[in-house]
């Protein structure tokens, strides 16, 4: 079964501007292998496509062509709420609690610090 993985690994290393040699160098495996990868000869296991997307910085759903989207906007709106969260720290003494109270959850749901 054809799959966009090839071609999007292909492409990501492209724009990189990376040799094929260098990005397997980098990745743990050899050029050989790489190409294989990037033909549509091979089937890579899961750990190299985590290595891949952690390589490149996308996701592993972009990687494997389904979604447009590099990265995880979820992970980037959370991020952005802990900011004003943290904005909020400068409110009334009665409302600190409940920014403390809030800060709290999502830290612990979502890791934000």
């Amino acid at each position: 079964m054809k799959t966009a993985f090839p071609e999007i690994l292909s492409s990501l290393r492209r724009e990189k501007g990376l040799s094929q040699r260098k990005a397997a160098a980098d990745l743990g495996i050899s050029q050989a292998l790489l190409s294989h990868y990037e033909n549509d000869a091979r089937e890579p296991k899961l750990e190299f496509v985590i290595k891949a997307c952690n390589y490149y910085d996308v996701t592993a759903d972009y990687m494997l062509g389904r979604t447009t989207n590099r990265t995880n906007n979820a992970v980037e709106r959370l991020k952005a709420m802990g900011e004003i969260l943290t904005a909020l720290d400068g409110l009334h003494a009665s409302q600190a609690d409940l920014v403390a109270k809030a800060k709290k959850t999502i830290g612990k749901k979502y890791s934000i610090q």
